[in-house]
């Protein structure tokens, strides 16, 4: 059972409100994001690219930006490596747009994900030796490509590295070593002794340092590295960065220059997705036009979504844009499959006592793997992996629960993976079939956490009577955004409810609208998306079916609830309404 614990942070919230012109909620909201202090509310609320660090911070930033300009003034080969996701494919596109701006000879090679798998693989290498290519740069990927690069030092390439994900390392007697990697230059933030602050950047954002460092070398305006933050702020959202400190500024920078994108591939995407440019928000990035995207890598080659954002023609922007979303609603068909499948796995498989869930589904496609962990996870609400059989063995991914770091967990079973990635929220791995039950067991025994302590609490901002809600405060929620992991939207809480009449809405009769009566017979618009039926079992063992039944005739009731809740704001045929969105119930 997931707790509800509201937060009792201090402060003297009539002051802030006072001092920053917003409403005490909105007061209590910020100091529950841990943003303490008149000058980090002001950048919370109001940051902008100058308050980001200098990259030159960076460990190895400017020796492999001199190392790039000294390729560039070669016109040697230069390839760049980057991913099938969206951090991968935007970031691949940020240093090929940069790089062919500067006079580089380059070209791009995104890996396909079941052929060449994930990241900076020896068969990659090989065939950029082929090609003649002199100088390797990753994006998005390469930290962990401790033997790869080595074989390539070995052939006298030049290998540069950017990435973000968690450095491999070794332990010793309590004592974390990092790997050491032979690359020419290795940029990522979380390696121990790069001085850069912010540590959470994705791989388009330090792929957009690297740039902003390389134009400032060649004197070029900095406006021109700039107006590429839309793709910066659509790889941080779908890679679920956490949207603190810089990332927020640059998701809040990137969603202005979205709107008047010159980019024919984004406009095309935009308008298959029937996204309007200015309504967009950072929920449009993670769970309309960034799956798209996705969709490509998993079903087919991400290649085609780096042909999108490369094409100047809009006839072929529009083919592709119509493609991706075709191949998302595949995706999202093959996904439905998967998560019943797992479902159905964890109800016959006898995981209720394993804290941490590795489920085998040999038949599923491996591109969704993720997709389905993530799913099973917010059922589940435990730390899940998804493993398929792949042509050469098992692969799998894994999606965490906030109080559990899924890459430290896994380097204690280091030892069965043939390779294994990622960071304290996702990863990937590749292990013999024989392996699949060592690993469940050994990933369990090993986990710290019981099941009842992966389960994640539900975090609330604060009790607020629904009656308090208004679309003058909604309004306010927007100083806020962009909302996503680390800065969700708002929380609350209200207790002693009453319904005074609720019914089923949609194509498939799932979505429940509810009139909520407050303490003080406010009627107030609830909507519920979640499972109806669970919630219709839940209060007729509670209240009866009778009751039930009344309100959903509009009479008279017994039935009485607590609510955690989002407020927002309803347009329909032009006007605003206040609705609130029921998230959870007891």
């Amino acid at each position: 059972m997931r707790q509800w614990m509201v937060a009792a942070k201090k402060a003297d919230f009539y002051v802030i409100a006072e001092k920053f012109h917003v409403d005490p909620v909105v007061a209590r909201i910020i100091r529950n994001r841990e943003v303490i202090g008149e000058k980090n509310i002001r950048i919370y609320l109001g940051g902008n690219l100058s308050d980001l660090s200098d990259p030159h911070q960076m460990k190895d930033m400017d020796r492999l930006v001199e190392i790039l300009a000294q390729k560039i003034r070669k016109q040697v080969h230069i390839r760049i490596i980057g991913d099938y996701d969206v951090d991968g494919v935007t970031s691949s596109h940020l240093f090929l747009t940069a790089l062919r701006r500067v006079g580089a000879k380059v070209d791009v090679v995104i890996p396909h994900r079941i052929q060449d798998g994930y990241g900076l693989s020896l068969h990659l290498l090989q065939q950029a030796k082929e090609d003649g290519v002199d100088t390797i740069l990753t994006c998005d990927n390469g930290i962990a490509a401790i033997d790869e690069i080595a074989w390539a030092k070995a052939q006298k390439m030049t290998v540069l590295v950017t990435d973000h994900h968690a450095v491999p390392f070794e332990e010793h007697e309590g004592r974390r070593t990092e790997k050491k990697s032979l690359a020419d230059a290795v940029v990522n933030p979380h390696q121990q002794d790069c001085g850069y602050p912010y540590k959470e950047l994705c791989g388009a954002g330090v792929a957009w340092n690297v740039i902003r460092v390389l134009y400032e070398n060649y004197d070029m305006d900095k406006r021109e590295a700039e107006d590429l933050l839309d793709f910066v702020a659509m790889a941080t959202v779908c890679d679920v960065m956490s949207l603190t400190g810089e990332n927020r500024i640059l998701v809040k920078e990137g969603l202005k220059r979205i709107r008047h994108t010159k980019n024919i591939g984004l406009q095309a995407l935009m308008q298959a997705c029937n996204v309007q440019p200015e309504n967009i928000s950072a929920y449009h990035f993670g769970y309309v036009l960034g799956p798209c995207v996705n969709a490509t890598g998993r079903l087919d080659t991400a290649r085609h979504a780096l042909r999108l954002f490369e094409t100047g023609q809009e006839t072929e922007a529009e083919e592709i844009a119509r493609d991706l979303v075709d191949l998302n609603q595949e995706r999202k068909e093959l996904t439905l499959q998967g998560v019943e499948m797992a479902k159905k796995l964890c109800e016959e498989g006898g995981y209720e006592n394993d804290p941490v869930l590795v489920l085998f589904l040999p038949d599923v496609h491996e591109s969704i793997a993720g997709l389905i962990a993530g799913r099973i996870r917010e059922m589940y609400s435990r730390p899940v992996f998804v493993l398929t059989r792949g042509e050469e063995g098992v692969k799998g991914s894994g999606r965490s629960t906030e109080n559990y770091s899924m890459y430290e967990n896994m380097c204690g079973c280091a030892e069965l993976f043939t390779k294994f990635g990622g960071h304290p929220m996702a990863a990937g791995l590749s292990l013999p079939e024989e392996n699949v039950e060592k690993f469940r067991r050994k990933i369990n025994e090993n986990c710290p956490l019981t099941v009842e302590e992966v389960c994640p609490d539900i975090h609330i901002d604060m009790a607020m009577p629904v009656g308090y809600a208004s679309t003058e405060l909604v309004h306010q929620f927007a100083l806020l955004e962009p909302f996503g992991k680390d800065n969700p939207s708002p929380l609350f809480a209200d207790r002693n409810l009453s319904i005074s009449r609720m019914w089923l809405i949609g194509k498939n009769r799932n979505v429940l609208r509810m009139s909520v009566l407050s303490e003080y017979g406010q009627p107030v618009p609830v909507i519920f998306f979640g499972d109806v039926e669970t919630l219709f079992a839940y209060f007729t063992e509670k209240f009866g079916q009778e009751e039930v039944e009344n309100a959903l005739h509009g009479r008279k009731n017994r039935i009485l609830f607590s609510m955690v809740y989002t407020a927002k704001i309803d347009f329909y045929q032009g006007n605003e309404n206040l609705q609130l969105e029921m998230k959870y119930y007891r």
